[in-house]
């Protein structure tokens, strides 16, 4: 019929949305298995967004999302907060992850780091002193050292600092900082005197654009390189860690969140493999489903580091 005006509706119905949040690090894995997850079941809309590991903390303890990633444990002020909100949450690690050091490709004279000259390059007491490579060791040349690193909000931040220089968000600040490390992948590809470190699944993603740096822990040691081994084993150390999700308690009682947090540790093991970053043992993601099905809320790291930790001894002992 003439004139006869078709409706369409451009926005899609959803039966459930999940909202998710936090670090730059643990997104690759969350988002790889968010879109498996949208071909099992495309009525569910799940958002995945990057704010950092204490910008998704935020959200979340503010009740605007339903799970948070983490590149650390809820720090105690977080905690706090969360206590004061009212805010519960289920702690479920979903990954290992090796901290990339790099440099650039046409960088040649750097055969690897150790952590005493990650310490001299980094510290804060190292801020307007340290400029030069030569100052970090007297066979590099007398360039400039230009550091990239994560920002102030990011988790990888909070672990880098107390792995290398002892203490949680000790560090020179005259660097570039960014809490998205494809800026620093740009940075220090693009600057032959540039270092960094992120996440091992954006060097992965970007190694072509640049170049793995091995880590000695000390000068006598031999230097390791982070890989899926190195990082289950333990010898890729103290650069190695647990990634976390956090899920709101309340969130946790929907069907579809449910759901979701099933597949999420069912598939995030060869997730972790393809994007670069690494499973834990089928035993640890065993234990956290349990965990979650239990909703055993509250952090297993409140007042603990988690340097060196042995996640399947933590968690059969919370279990």
């Amino acid at each position: 019929m003439i004139g006869t005006l078709f409706l369409c509706s451009c926005f899609k119905e959803y039966k459930g949305k999940i909202n998710i949040d936090g670090s730059s690090t643990v997104y690759p894995l969350t988002e790889a298995v968010a879109e498996e997850y949208r071909k099992v079941d495309p009525d569910i809309r799940v958002t995945v967004g990057i704010s950092g590991t204490g910008g998704g903390f935020k959200k979340f303890l503010r009740g605007e999302t339903d799970i948070s990633n983490a590149s650390r444990p809820i720090s105690k002020s977080e905690l706090e907060i969360s206590r004061q909100n009212g805010i519960e949450f289920i702690e479920i690690p979903v990954s290992y992850d090796g901290m990339a050091i790099v440099v650039s490709p046409k960088n040649t004279f750097v055969d690897y780091f150790t952590v005493d000259e990650l310490k001299t390059m980094w510290s804060p007491e190292s801020q307007g002193k340290i400029n030069t490579w030569k100052q970090v060791r007297a066979s590099w040349p007398d360039t400039p050292l230009k550091l990239y690193g994560a920002g102030t909000s990011s988790g990888t931040y909070d672990y880098f600092t107390e792995a290398i220089n002892g203490k949680a968000k000790a560090s020179r600040g005259d660097y570039t900082a960014s809490e998205d490390d494809n800026v620093l992948v740009q940075g220090v590809s693009s600057d032959v005197n540039g270092m960094g470190y992120f996440g091992l699944a954006y060097y992965i993603e970007n190694k072509n654009k640049l170049r793995l740096v091995p880590v000695k822990l000390t000068a006598d040691a031999k230097a390791i390189l982070p890989s899926e081994k190195t990082v289950q084993d333990g010898t890729y150390q103290p650069l190695s860690r647990p990634e976390f999700i956090y899920v709101n308690v309340k969130s946790a009682s929907k069907p579809f969140v449910k759901d979701f947090i099933k597949f999420y540790l069912a598939h995030a093991a060869p997730l972790a493999t393809e994007i670069g970053s690494v499973p834990l043992p089928t035993e640890v993601y065993q234990l956290s489903y349990k965990r979650f099905l239990k909703h055993t809320t509250g952090s297993m790291f409140e007042n603990k580091s988690t340097v060196g930790v042995n996640l399947f001894k933590l968690l059969s002992d919370k279990n």
